[in-house]
C-alpha cells in the first residue's frame, strides 16, 4: 500500500508539471541519440565525485565499489529514456534517496549531480539532433520535467527516511531519559515499602496502631508507584482521536466530579449559554482537564479560588482553568510542559507533557499566563467544529 501511495503521488506530481504520453514518448525517441555516450556520460559523474571529498568519502569500498555503482548509473539512465514511468519505476528512484540516507551522503550532492548530467545530456541531445528545432525544444523540456521528477522522488525519500532515522534516534534517547525519570520516582517509594516491611518483619511485638501505620505507609506508597506506572503508559500509548460531539458544560462538571477538591478550594464555572460542544476524544480530553484542575488544586495548598470558564472566539471554543495559587516562576514557565519537568515535590512531570500531546492530536493550543504568588491561567482553545483531518 505505502508503494501504491509513492506511486500515486508521483501521477500527482506528473500533472503538477503537466507531463504527458507525448513527454514520454518524446524520451523514449532520444534513446538512441544518448546510448552511445553512456559510458562517457558515466564516466564524467565519477570524475567529479574524484574531486569532491565530501562525496567521495562515502565509497568506502574502492574500484570495485565504483564499477558497481557505474552500472547502477547505466540502468538509471536507461530507464529514465524508457519511456515507462510505472510503480516500478518510482521504487526504484525511492531507493536512491533511501541509499543516500544509509550511506550518509548529503543530499545536496544528488541536486548537483543531476544538475550536472542534466547539463550534459542536453549538449548531447543539441549536438546529436537532426530534427525541426521546435521538436528539439520540446525534447528538451520533457527532459527538464523528467529529471525535475526524479530529484523530487528522491528528495522525497531522502526527506522521509532521514525524518524516520531522528525520530528513532530521538525516540531512544526519550528513552533514556524517561527511564533515568521513571527510576528516578520509584525508587523512592520502593525504599519506603522496604523500609516498612522490614519493620513488620522484624519487630518484636509491634502494636497494633504501629502495624497499621507501616500498612497504610505501604498502601500509600504502592499507589504512588501506578500513578508513575499510569502516567507512563498513558504518555506512550496515547492513541489518535475518536473525533465526536463533546458537549462542554458535562465535560467540565465530570471533570470536576471526579477530582478530589478541598473544601477551602472555592469552585466558579463560567460557560457561556452559545457555547454547546467541541469536536474531539471525550476520554483523552477528559484527561486534559483533570490534569489542569489538579494542577491548580496542587498550586493551592492553603486555599483559593478555582475558575474554569468557556467562551467561544472564531469557530473555537477556549476554555481556561485559572487558580489564585503559588503562580509558577518565569524560567520555569516555559519548559512546564516538558516530560519529567515537574515544579511539585513529588511530581513525576508527565501530566502537562500528556496534555499537550493529546492537544497537538486535536490540533488544539495551549497557552498559559502565571505571577508567582498571584496565579496561573492554563487555556485550551478547542475546534468547535470538527477538523479537516477527522473527516
Amino acid at each position: 500500500m505505502e508503494e501504491m501511495q509513492r506511486y500515486q503521488r508521483y501521477q500527482e506530481l506528473q500533472r503538477y508539471v503537466s507531463w504527458s504520453d507525448d513527454d514520454a514518448t518524446r524520451i523514449a525517441a532520444a534513446w538512441p541519440l544518448v546510448e552511445p555516450h553512456l559510458p562517457a556520460l558515466v564516466q564524467d559523474f565519477y570524475d567529479q565525485i574524484e574531486h569532491h571529498p565530501d562525496a567521495k568519502r562515502v565509497i568506502t569500498g574502492g574500484a570495485e565499489q565504483v564499477e558497481r555503482l557505474k552500472q547502477t548509473l547505466m540502468g538509471w539512465l536507461r530507464e529514465l529514456f524508457s519511456g515507462r514511468y510505472d510503480i516500478a519505476y518510482v521504487r526504484r528512484r525511492w531507493k536512491v534517496g533511501w541509499r543516500h540516507v544509509e550511506i550518509g551522503l548529503d543530499q545536496v550532492y544528488t541536486s548537483v549531480a543531476l544538475s550536472r548530467l542534466r547539463h550534459n545530456l542536453r549538449v548531447i541531445l543539441r549536438r546529436d539532433w537532426r530534427g525541426d528545432i521546435p521538436d528539439l525544444i520540446s525534447l528538451l523540456n520533457s527532459l527538464d520535467r523528467l529529471i525535475d521528477l526524479d530529484l523530487a522522488v528522491i528528495e522525497d525519500a531522502y526527506q522521509t527516511e532521514h525524518l524516520n532515522r531522528r525520530r528513532q534516534v530521538e525516540r531512544l534517547a526519550a528513552i533514556g531519559q524517561v527511564a533515568g525519570g521513571i527510576a528516578h520516582e520509584l525508587r523512592n517509594p520502593l525504599n519506603v515499602v522496604k523500609t516498612s516491611v522490614y519493620y513488620l518483619r522484624t519487630a518484636k511485638n509491634p502494636t497494633e496502631a504501629k502495624r497499621a501505620e507501616h500498612l497504610e505507609r505501604i498502601e500509600r506508597q504502592v499507589e504512588a508507584a501506578d500513578r508513575v506506572i499510569t502516567a507512563l503508559n498513558d504518555f506512550a500509548k496515547l492513541p489518535l482521536p475518536a473525533f465526536r460531539p463533546v458537549p462542554v458544560e458535562n465535560l467540565l462538571r465530570e471533570t470536576l466530579e471526579q477530582t478530589l477538591l478541598p473544601e477551602n478550594i472555592a469552585v466558579k464555572i463560567q460557560i457561556s449559554p452559545a457555547i454547546e460542544h467541541v469536536w474531539g476524544d471525550e476520554r483523552q480530553l477528559n484527561i486534559v482537564f483533570s490534569n489542569l484542575v489538579r494542577n491548580a488544586r496542587d498550586a493551592m495548598p492553603h486555599g483559593g479560588q478555582l475558575t474554569i470558564s468557556a467562551q467561544e472566539t472564531d469557530n473555537a471554543v477556549t476554555i481556561a482553568v485559572a487558580d489564585t495559587g503559588q503562580g509558577i516562576k518565569a524560567d520555569d514557565l516555559k519548559r512546564i510542559t516538558e516530560p519529567l519537568f515537574s515544579t511539585k515535590v513529588r511530581g513525576i512531570g508527565l501530566g502537562l507533557a500528556i496534555t499537550r500531546a493529546i492537544l497537538e492530536k486535536h490540533g488544539a493550543r495551549l497557552h498559559v499566563e502565571s505571577q508567582e504568588g498571584k496565579g496561573s491561567t492554563f487555556t485550551v482553545q478547542l475546534p468547535g467544529q470538527r477538523p479537516v483531518s477527522a473527516t
